[in-house]
């Protein structure tokens, strides 16, 4: 059976956060920290990636425990569709959870950002 994970988040929040120095260091998987960087880590963006990763816990039902936010990756296809990539301890959490395959979706505004993330039975 599918479950959903929902997570809004306050865009000024983040952008506080992200003053200090390790906080994106501490938060964003390497290639999500690479690709948001090449953008010059825009707040928003940062803010959308903090929220699928709490999304992607509720989704699973375990919070973020066994694995740090850094292990859950929002990356972008080609055509700028929103995917997660999991590493190893992320992987295996959501696999004893019953869940191996995702679907997410990214919206945000000037204030805020939301993510919604669907977790399936493989």
């Amino acid at each position: 059976m599918p479950s959903v994970g929902l997570d809004l988040v306050e865009i000024g929040r983040v952008q506080k956060a992200m003053k200090r120095s390790r906080f994106c260091r501490k938060i964003l998987g390497g290639e999500e920290y690479r690709q948001l960087e090449k953008r010059g880590f825009p707040p928003q963006s940062v803010a959308a990636s903090f929220s699928a990763k709490e999304a992607f816990s509720k989704a699973i039902g375990t919070g973020v425990r066994g694995f740090s936010l850094a292990d859950v990756e929002l990356l972008r296809q080609e055509n700028g569709k929103p995917y997660l990539r999991l590493q190893e301890r992320a992987k295996t959490t959501a696999e004893k959870a019953g869940f191996t395959v995702f679907s997410v979706s990214v919206t945000h505004t000037r204030e805020y950002a939301a993510v919604v993330v669907l977790a399936y039975e493989g």
